[in-house]
């Protein structure tokens, strides 16, 4: 399978990302995951990334753009994927459709999320594993980013037929009984 999922930041996106690619068979691809590894290596890519997430914003489509790329043409990715965190830009999309080709994407599960119960989650997160990131303005920036910039990638997906909304707040496992419903 080729799925995206989407959702606002804190609401759950990489925890069910975790399952999904596991009842899969496929890899869950993470551009935070693959960002935050470069910071914490200190790459080049590392440190201009690491001052664009502390302030709450998103890193250039460019430079998603090849990262992604780059890693969809693993041999793991070929069979199926799971995309975590992009596309997040109508320019993103129109990047991804190109990359697929003549494969599409079966299916686009979209998290749904109240904006005071993410932010809390994610107050929480920060402070239990000491992410930098997520202070309450740069979460908040970072929810505003989101409505402006990938709230019409939904409307996008939707048209296309892919887009599965699914309630992201519950236990871990009440969501990912949800997914799997809604993919059947």
């Amino acid at each position: 399978m080729r799925l995206l999922i989407m959702g606002p930041p804190g609401a759950g996106k990489g925890t069910q990302a975790a399952t999904i690619s596991e009842r899969y068979g496929i890899p869950a691809i993470s551009t935070g995951d693959m960002f935050r590894a470069n910071v914490a290596q200190g790459t080049p890519l590392g440190l201009q990334a690491k001052a664009v997430m502390d302030a709450g914003g998103y890193i250039s489509d460019e430079l998603t753009n090849a990262i992604v790329k780059d890693r969809l043409e693993q041999a793991d990715a070929r069979n199926g994927f799971l995309l975590d965190g992009y596309p997040r830009t109508l320019a993103q999309v129109t990047a991804l459709d190109e990359m697929l080709g003549d494969q599409k994407l079966d299916a686009v599960i979209a998290l749904v999320a109240d904006t005071e119960e993410v932010v809390a989650r994610l107050l929480k997160r920060g402070q239990e594993q000491g992410r930098s990131d997520d202070t309450e303005e740069a979460i908040r920036v970072r929810q505003q980013v989101y409505a402006e910039q990938t709230q019409p990638l939904i409307d996008v997906y939707a048209e296309r037929g892919l887009l599965v909304q699914v309630d992201g707040l519950g236990e871990i496992s009440e969501v990912a009984d949800r997914i799997s419903a809604a993919l059947a």
